[in-house]
Formats: C-alpha cells, structure tokens, sequence
C-alpha cells in the first residue's frame, strides 16, 4: 500500500465527512473531535491547527503528539478489510479513525468507543 493515494489526501478534506457521517446519525462535531483526539493525542487546540494547515493523512498522523496505546483494541471489518490483517502502519491508522467513526455514527457509548 506504499504510496495510496489517500495518505497525500488533505485531512482537512477528509475531516467533514467524518462529522457528517457522525452528525447523520445523531452524533456531535464534539464526538467525532473527542475520538480523533483521543486515538491521536492531539489537544482540541492542535487538532484544529492540522485542519487549518491542510495537512494530508501522513504528515496528520506522522506528526500526532501520542498515537494512544488502546488503538490496537480496535478490531473488526472496514470496507471489508479486517483491521488487524492491514500490513501498512499508515494505512492501518486511518482504518482505526474510520472504524471509531463508523461506531460513533452507529450509536456505540463512548466509553465502549474509546476502549476504557
């Protein structure tokens, strides 16, 4: 998977889509920002700093203070893809956003979301 496409995606292109599959189904802009933030590191603050510099995927999750240690937690299928079988690390991180996302949008209980 070295090279795809979606790593030089603009996160902050991807971003409003992750809030909208959210909100569809209920959820808040400050959900899908907890989550990010969450598996991430990132402060509310920096978070917002990434989107404004249109950071893509890579240098997003590159430069994330603390990638949380629980992410591994994170299991299941994405687009079919079982999330622990992704080879790339890359890839694999951007999996772990869409799933947390996709569970938030289904109406998981944020502490099931977040593993605590």
């Amino acid at each position: 998977m070295a090279g795809h496409r979606v790593f030089k995606m603009a996160f902050a292109g991807v971003y409003p889509h992750l809030v909208a599959k959210a909100e569809k189904k209920g959820r808040t802009k400050a959900e899908v920002d907890e989550v990010i933030c969450w598996l991430t590191g990132y402060s509310a603050t920096e978070l917002a700093a990434q989107i404004a510099a249109r950071k893509d995927m890579e240098a997003f999750f590159a430069e994330a203070p603390a990638f949380h240690p629980n992410a591994p937690k994170i299991t299941g299928t994405i687009c079919g893809v079982r999330i622990e079988e992704i080879e790339d690390p890359l890839m694999r991180k951007i999996r772990y956003l869409d799933k947390l996302v996709d569970e938030l949008a289904k109406g998981r209980p944020m502490a099931k979301i977040l593993r605590t």
